[in-house]
C-alpha cells in the first residue's frame, strides 16, 4: 500500500468531510442570518454570556484576529454587542442581545435537520463526532 495515497489521508479525509458538512449548514443556517463561523460564536454564546474574546477564541480554536470580523458583523446584525470589561479593560466582553438570545429557540431547529440531511444514525454521528473531539485533542496538546 502507498502511504502517499490521498485515500490514506487523515488530513484529505477530515478535509473534504468538513467542507461536505458545513456545506449542508449553509441552506439551514441562511433564514437565521447566519454563517456556520457565526453560528458557531453564537453556540457559545448561548452557552454563556458574557464572555470575552479570548474566552470565545479559545473555544472555537480560532485565533482572534480571525474572530474579530465574525463578532463586527453580529455585533452588526444587532445579535451581540462588545464592550470593555468592567474587571480587566484589557479584555473585550462580549454578550447577547435581547434579539442574540431569542435566536436561539430558532436555531434549536439547526441539529435534526443537519441530521436529516446527513441520514445517518444520530448515535454513529456521536460517535463520530466523539472520535473527532479525541483527535482535536490529540492534535493541540502543546509541545
Amino acid at each position: 500500500m502507498d502511504p502517499l495515497a490521498l485515500d490514506r489521508q487523515v488530513c484529505f479525509a477530515l478535509a473534504a468531510a468538513s467542507r461536505s458538512v458545513i456545506a449542508l449548514y449553509r441552506p439551514v443556517l441562511q433564514p437565521l442570518g447566519l454563517t456556520h463561523p457565526q453560528y458557531l460564536v453564537m453556540l457559545a454564546l448561548w452557552e454563556r454570556s458574557p464572555r470575552t474574546v479570548s474566552d470565545i477564541s479559545a473555544t472555537l480554536l480560532l485565533e482572534p484576529a480571525t474572530l474579530s470580523p465574525l463578532l463586527k458583523r453580529l455585533e452588526a446584525a444587532g445579535l451581540v454587542t462588545r464592550a470593555r470589561s468592567a474587571t480587566d479593560e484589557r479584555a473585550l466582553d462580549v454578550r447577547l442581545t435581547e434579539d442574540g438570545a431569542a435566536l436561539r429557540a430558532r436555531a434549536e431547529a439547526v441539529p435534526p435537520q443537519i441530521v436529516e440531511r446527513l441520514g445517518m444514525p444520530l448515535a454513529e454521528l456521536e460517535r463520530i463526532r466523539d472520535d473527532l473531539t479525541k483527535l482535536i485533542a490529540a492534535a493541540t496538546v502543546e509541545a
